[in-house]
């Protein structure tokens, strides 16, 4: 286990024990009672410390091409080897990787790999970027921060993917070590982010916007769901948002969807939906749209 950065002790405030603390590393802020998690699953409080139960744990490792992630204008061509461990601090109703992202760290089998090990993998089999990917890799920031530093010092480029429910200060310590970043924006409606996420919008657009301006390379990804959140006028104000913001030139995927997890009965989304939303978007005027899963 590795101690958590960005949490307080509460100090028995109110109703609350001594040994009770307080996760700062996403909007949520979970209240976590000692011997209790918060609700990504992956951080717990022992005898008054936030720990990460899955540092040095990843559940998965895979060899993917960049363009998986999806980043499309990254180093195309390019393999990267993807980590990811449990947990994920969003409740997503399609979550296609729900076996991982949607249980506790005793539910699955995992790795012993410290930072140092995860790097000479990449090195050993000549990939020049390691990618977080899967599940929710904010989540286990200590284990990302840890390993990204040792592969920048070995001039390894950092990819994460991600929803980009952080909050400000832990993001502002690691974007510095982050080159790449696909961003996955849920939907433009604070409505739909509480119901399909159990999160908030505004969190998303400011990690958008404190990337944007440290540099990294952005790609976006808004998975279309068929009445959820592919209405015309979303896009349309997804779309002028981004371009307004200054986003016009990063890429963004529209991305099919199919029924998982809790949305089974769901339909797949019609590929004419996507085209509607790809002549939206230039219309808006974002300038490089891509169409996935189709």
């Amino acid at each position: 286990m590795k101690e958590c950065r960005f949490y307080q002790k509460v100090d028995g405030e109110g109703e609350y024990a001594s040994d009770t603390v307080r996760c700062e590393l996403c909007p949520h802020c979970c209240v976590i009672l000692e011997g209790k998690h918060g609700k990504c699953g992956s951080r717990w409080n022992f005898n008054g410390m936030l720990y990460s139960v899955v540092y040095g744990k990843p559940c998965a490792l895979a060899d993917d091409p960049v363009e998986k992630k999806p980043l499309n204008e990254f180093h195309p061509g390019t393999r990267c080897l993807s980590l990811s461990c449990t947990g994920c601090n969003f409740r997503c109703l399609n979550c296609q990787n729900h076996d991982i992202s949607q249980v506790l760290p005793s539910a699955v089998d995992f790795y012993e790999l410290s930072p140092s090990d995860i790097v000479d993998i990449a090195v050993k089999h000549h990939m020049p970027s390691i990618a977080y990917t899967y599940t929710e890799p904010l989540t286990y920031y200590e284990y990302i921060y840890d390993i990204a530093k040792e592969a920048h010092s070995r001039g390894l480029w950092n990819i994460l993917v991600s929803a980009g429910y952080i909050n400000p200060e832990p993001l502002r310590e690691i974007v510095s070590l982050i080159d790449a970043a696909n961003i996955d924006l849920k939907a433009f409606s604070e409505d739909v982010y509480q119901k399909l996420c159990g999160g908030h919008l505004q969190p998303v657009l400011d990690t958008l916007l404190t990337m944007k301006k440290a540099g990294v390379h952005l790609e976006i990804t808004n998975l279309l769901i068929p009445g959820v959140n592919d209405s015309e006028s979303m896009i349309r104000d997804m779309c002028s948002w981004l371009r307004d913001n200054g986003f016009a030139d990063c890429p963004l995927h529209f991305s099919r969807f199919f029924p998982q997890y809790k949305m089974q009965d769901s339909v797949p989304t019609p590929t004419e939906t996507l085209f509607t939303a790809r002549r939206i978007a230039q219309e808006e005027g974002m300038r490089k749209i891509y169409l996935g899963n189709i």
